[in-house]
């Protein structure tokens, strides 16, 4: 099963949320949550771990207190000395966060808006390039790439040092550094593109609006 939670922002729950769980979280989260600038950040940061802690305890029976945040070499969270794997992603006006026992797992969120798509194709491969150049809605087909590949990196070990033009995203499926992932889209809100990368095939989801 994967457990998949999202929140959106809230200016009048912004000093309530970060009264009662910023002080739960780690004194170098905590720092670097206070040198952002604009709320919206803070607020996506915090409601982000608080997502997390809230699928542990709520599905892994499982005490923030006795969980410990690492990184990997290639910076990727993981919990020290746990089977449970967790990605968190936010965009705009909503994070989610993706919490398994299955298998590594890595999620993405992008809000559809409108950029200049020709600036990314130096990350595409010439098919995925040429489904977005001839697709009807090309910023529609450029979100959906972009989400895929960006879950899929999430979901590797090495992360953000993986080249996007490296693997190629083809019927739902891709292989990285020998590694085969499979892809789903969750269907979250219409005006964004929300991909879940998994190492297994997820047939199993759990999927829930969490209002703090």
């Amino acid at each position: 099963m994967i457990y998949i939670y999202y929140s959106y922002l809230s200016p009048e729950n912004h000093e309530n949320l970060l009264k009662n769980e910023l002080p739960k979280l780690p004194y170098d989260f905590r720092q670097k949550i206070k040198n952002y600038r604009k709320w919206q950040d803070k607020q996506l940061s915090v409601l982000g771990r608080f997502l997390l802690f809230y699928g542990i305890e709520k599905n892994f029976n499982l005490k923030r207190q006795n969980l410990k945040i690492r990184y990997n070499p290639y910076n990727k969270p993981f919990f020290e000395r746990n089977p449970v794997y967790f990605n968190i992603s936010h965009s705009a006006e909503i994070v989610v966060c993706a919490i398994t026992d299955v298998a590594e797992t890595g999620i993405d969120i992008e809000k559809i808006t409108p950029i200049e798509i020709n600036n990314f194709k130096i990350n595409m491969t010439e098919m995925e390039w040429n489904k977005v150049a001839f697709s009807e809605n090309k910023l529609q087909t450029f979100f959906e790439y972009w989400t895929q590949k960006e879950a899929v990196i999430k979901a590797n070990n090495l992360g953000q040092f993986i080249d996007l033009k490296s693997f190629e995203i083809k019927e739902n499926e891709t292989i990285v550094n020998n590694g085969k992932f499979y892809l789903k889209e969750i269907m979250i809100d219409e005006k964004y593109k929300c991909y879940l990368a998994s190492k297994k095939v997820a047939n199993d989801f759990y999927i829930e609006e969490i209002i703090y």
